[in-house]
């Protein structure tokens, strides 16, 4: 952005010192309307991307701040699974292989591999507190997904409205 912005400036100036040494030369009239109505446009410009900046620099922060609380809000849940799932809940309940079958293809959006098999009943030796840790990061994850989804949204809809704004 600093680059455009440079950019911007450094043809504003030219444009200026081109519009002097013309019309220091005596030039028509028609070359010292030419030359506002440029400047008018670039100046238009500069102003637009310092908008489209400011859209930008607002979303990114307010992404980053809803990221960080997702991903804090994980965090708590997963240092709660041993509360909420017991050693003995653990012990208790056999999470087959089937299941780490079918939730590993759902985690990696493929169909099950291989068909079922004779083994999927047998115990795949994934405690349900791994489980339940496992599944609270992947929906984590999903939330920091749709945080920048939402965040994506606002810089298009703030884009959009800077760049079709009247002048």
């Amino acid at each position: 952005m600093k680059a455009i912005v440079g950019w911007v400036v450094a043809a504003l100036v030219a444009l200026a010192a081109y519009g002097a040494l013309l019309y220091s030369l005596g030039g028509s009239a028609e070359r010292a309307k030419a030359l506002k109505q440029d400047n008018a446009r670039l100046s238009a410009a500069f102003e637009q991307g310092q908008a489209l900046g400011t859209v930008k620099e607002k979303v990114v922060t307010e992404y980053v701040g809803r990221v960080v609380t997702v991903y804090k809000a994980g965090a708590t849940i997963t240092k709660e699974v041993p509360v909420y799932v017991s050693k003995a809940a653990d012990a208790s309940c056999v999470v087959t292989r089937g299941f780490v079958r079918v939730h590993d293809a759902s985690a990696a959006n493929v169909p099950v591999s291989g068909g079922p098999r004779l083994t999927d009943d047998a115990g795949s030796g994934v405690a349900l507190s791994t489980v339940a840790a496992t599944v609270n990061d992947n929906y984590t994850d999903c939330h920091a997904n749709a945080e920048q989804l939402t965040a994506l949204q606002a810089w298009a809809r703030g884009s959009h409205a800077v760049t079709n704004s009247s002048p």
